[in-house]
């Protein structure tokens, strides 16, 4: 399931502590490298889980060449269940990276790492909860009191959030397995999930259609599906990073508005196990969902971070005791690559 490298990604965090404080790993690569020829930069990007829907810019950049249009040659590795982003990141096995979620950084500050956030794809983290169809649960705010199927990793994200915005308390928690036999066959069920995941899995598996409830549509303040870049790079070579984080918006941009067909070859290629049906119903409800740049209103430019959402986040989460609120989150990102997008 897509939510286990959200489980994985946090539990190894620890694994940080030291890795991470490592500064004497080399400098960036300079444009000039010789190893790399006269006028392109060799990159490795590492994504966060199996190539799938939610990577597919990176792969349609790739794939359209708009990375090596800037001077870039990029290689993707993708992620998977023993992989540790940021891990890589600190030991220089990885250039640059992708954070699922807004807890990343932070958990990145908290432990003297110096990588930073440099844009995010997503405007709203994909992260739901999923009812069968009830009359009696039409929100967020209906679940309050009624048991939630709940992973591990999630009682240290989320969770804290809900309960201090709709009341929950933890007796509610039953744990969550990552195994949807549970919820299919008990119709009071309701279980976190990923927007492009489970909900998915549930219609072709359990043949209904599921209620629903993105998170971030009721408040739930995080970016998620970030670039992650070492604090080198952004200091010694920043018209690199500039160039990657331009080549990425475009990519994205193409991925969901145009023909994702380029880009979904490679994902296939690199994971076998991805659809094309898969894949075009995870790029329609990102698009539906306004997961990418938000949607009405609050619609902002791709890759957009702001001081504001970042200090909400921040500050939400200090307020749930998950970070001291001393902690000096604003080194958790830099906004400086996103400047007139």
């Amino acid at each position: 399931m897509r939510m286990m490298r959200r489980t994985a990604l946090i539990a190894m965090m620890a694994a940080l502590a030291v890795a991470g404080c490592d500064n004497s790993k080399p400098a960036a690569p300079k444009a000039d490298d010789k190893s790399t020829g006269p006028e392109l930069t060799k990159i490795v990007f590492v994504t966060d889980w199996k190539a799938q829907a939610e990577h597919g810019g990176f792969y349609q950049a790739l794939a359209k060449g708009y990375y090596l249009q800037r001077g870039l040659d990029v290689r993707i590795m993708q992620g998977g269940p023993a992989v540790n982003v940021p891990q890589l990141l600190a030991g220089g096995a990885a250039d640059f990276g992708m954070g699922s979620n807004g807890f990343i950084p932070l958990n990145l500050v908290r432990e003297g790492a110096h990588i930073r956030a440099v844009m995010a794809v997503f405007q709203k983290d994909p992260q739901v909860l999923i009812t069968h169809p009830r009359n009696d649960v039409r929100s967020l705010a209906d679940m309050k009191g009624k048991p939630i199927l709940i992973s591990d990793a999630a009682t240290a994200t989320f969770w804290p959030w809900l309960k201090a915005k709709f009341g929950y308390t933890d007796s509610q928690i039953r744990r969550y397995t990552f195994n949807l036999a549970p919820f299919l066959t008990d119709p009071s069920a309701i279980q976190e999930g990923y927007l492009s995941s489970e909900p998915y899995t549930v219609e072709t598996e359990g043949g209904f259609k599921p209620q629903v409830f993105l998170m971030a549509d009721y408040g739930y303040p995080g970016y998620a599906n970030m670039v992650l870049v070492p604090e080198k790079w952004i200091k010694e070579n920043p018209k690199v990073v500039q160039a990657f984080v331009d080549a990425t918006i475009e990519g994205w941009k193409d991925y969901l508005t145009g023909d994702p067909t380029p880009g979904n070859k490679l994902i296939k290629l690199d994971n076998p196990e991805m659809t094309d049906a898969l894949l075009m119903q995870a790029i329609q409800k990102l698009n539906a969902y306004g997961v990418a740049t938000g949607s009405g209103k609050d619609a902002v430019p791709l890759g957009t971070m702001t001081e504001a959402r970042w200090k909400t986040f921040f500050d939400t989460m200090a307020s749930e005791g998950l970070y001291d609120k001393s902690l000096p989150y604003r080194d958790a990102y830099d906004l400086q690559f996103l400047k007139g997008k």
